[in-house]
């Protein structure tokens, strides 16, 4: 039913032209719909010149502007303050309403609520939805109707909602048989270049990361060709195990409705493993971090479990010398540096590595996870507030269903259990390339005739280790005493 004649769609973290919930519903609902795009400077204008995720984000843009052409419409772009160019522009178009799909950070929020005050001011409507999770904010609740704080009964209580329905919370929100709708394009209207914006171009395409709904696609496709061996292959990092989608997930290439589809398909069609299931129990983990930080926003900035600020964690110059150390990879542990070169080098890191890097700063340099959160918010390209500060407080045990504070991954077994040939540290740390394997997890302990053989000077050509993980782990548990001897209520502190 028509309830508007000109209605405007904001497009955010969702750059895709299908299975689009505001879009959907804008077209249902008015005779035009025009769709618009800011490069908003509040968040632009705080990053380097040279950002891969904008770089992405820009090419994305400029492919769903051409596919939304296809379909008889195409994008508006603005470069500038979304507060004030969506208002702008509902005013310049006449729109009676906007439209947009549902943000879940706090920052995110009060953006919409300025911009929707805004629009009412002006009499125009703002309507939202959501479109970036299947199940959000109070769907999902315990039995006694309370946010749960553990993940196992929530992944329960969300698979038994899902398939409860017929499928209807991951139906498909269709855009094409509405599309007569879409404002044709003005032949004046084209995206700024990167350039314009004031960026320059990355090395995303050397580094295989296909942006717009067509690299969700590609990956997507690869992915399901061997999504039976994920549950296997999932935690090596030198081996193509995971689904590479947590960029497209993050920025809306590709839809969350459609993965949990095609997760479902893959758990009836699978003969054997259980690859499929395993992948869908990681994409409710993420949708159990976005509940996390609806209910308790104020995990940005305190620990989920209020005793745990109480720690005191290292400070000064010899916490900054040890934070250096871990964030420009040469803290001794082969992994570990490995790891952390991936990700300066590529914006990317693989999960079991975020959590034996997370945990190695935290637990065995007694640095506080905050300072961690900001380096990954900072380099990783898939980066998203709600998953990299879950992940980061997982790993502190400061967070809701974290590992206890007494788990504390030991970098060298992490190192022989999931990088046993040593291929992704050689990969990243050429100058052990030719260490023997027996010594590559810890060669700290390789005799000084086997060094020369490889031609590696410890201490000048590699580093030794800056800590030593037992002692480490001593001095952990005492940190962490602090925890037992207080108890606090499971509440914000205010």
């Amino acid at each position: 039913m028509t309830r508007f004649d000109k209605s405007l769609v904001w497009f955010r973290r969702d750059l895709r032209s299908f299975d689009h919930a505001a879009l959907h519903h804008a077209l249902g609902q008015s005779r035009r719909v025009y769709c618009a795009f800011i490069f908003d400077k509040e968040i632009l204008d705080a990053l380097p010149r040279r950002d891969r995720r904008v770089e992405f984000i820009h090419a994305s843009v400029v492919e769903l502007d051409a596919a939304l052409r296809r379909l008889g419409g195409g994008l508006i772009a603005r470069h500038g303050f979304a507060v004030e160019e969506i208002p702008r522009l509902a005013a310049q178009l006449g729109v009676d309403a906007v439209f947009a799909n549902h943000d879940y950070e706090p920052s995110a929020n009060a953006r919409d609520a300025v911009v929707a005050r805004a629009l009412h001011a002006e009499g125009r409507l703002w309507s939202s939805f959501k479109d970036h999770v299947v199940l959000e904010k109070n769907e999902v609740l315990s039995q006694a109707g309370t946010p749960f704080s553990v993940f196992t009964p929530y992944r329960k209580a969300w698979l038994k909602k899902v398939q409860s329905d017929g499928g209807h919370y991951f139906a498909a929100c269709p855009v094409e048989p509405w599309a007569a709708s879409l404002a044709p394009a003005a032949a004046s209207e084209s995206i700024p270049s990167l350039t314009d914006l004031g960026f320059e171009k990355t090395d995303l395409a050397q580094l295989g990361i296909a942006s717009g709904m067509s690299g969700a696609q590609a990956f997507l496709d690869d992915f399901l060709d061997r999504i039976g061996d994920y549950a296997r292959m999932r935690d090596f990092p030198s081996m193509r195990g995971t689904s590479c989608l947590s960029v497209h997930l993050r920025f809306g290439t590709t839809s969350i409705r459609g993965l949990v589809r095609e997760a479902f398909n893959a758990m009836r069609g699978q003969q054997e493993g259980d690859g499929a299931a395993t992948w869908l129990s990681e994409l409710v983990w993420r949708e159990f971090y976005f509940m996390i930080l609806h209910h308790h926003p104020h995990v940005v900035e305190q620990a989920f479990k209020p005793e745990y600020d109480l720690i005191e964690w290292e400070s000064g110059e010899l916490a900054q010398e040890l934070f250096n150390a871990w964030r420009e990879g040469r803290t001794g542990y082969p992994l570990v540096d490995a790891a952390m070169r991936q990700l300066k080098q590529t914006g990317y890191m693989h999960n079991r590595l975020r959590m034996v890097t997370a945990c190695f700063l935290v637990k065995d340099l007694g640095i506080d996870w905050r300072w961690g959160e900001r380096h990954f918010a900072q380099q990783l390209n898939d980066y998203d507030l709600a998953a990299n500060n879950g992940g980061w407080q997982w790993a502190a045990s400061t967070g809701c269903d974290a590992q206890p504070y007494f788990r504390i991954f030991n970098p060298v077994k992490q190192s022989e259990k999931f990088d046993p040939e040593g291929s992704f540290i050689r990969r990243y740390l050429p100058q052990l390339a030719k260490m023997p394997t027996k010594f590559i997890h810890a060669p700290w302990l390789m005799p000084s005739i086997d060094a020369r053989q490889a031609g590696i000077c410890l201490g000048t050509d590699y580093p030794l280790p800056i800590v030593q993980h037992d002692e480490a782990r001593k001095r952990t548990l005492e940190r962490y005493a602090v925890v037992r001897k207080v108890s606090l209520p499971r509440q914000r502190r205010e």
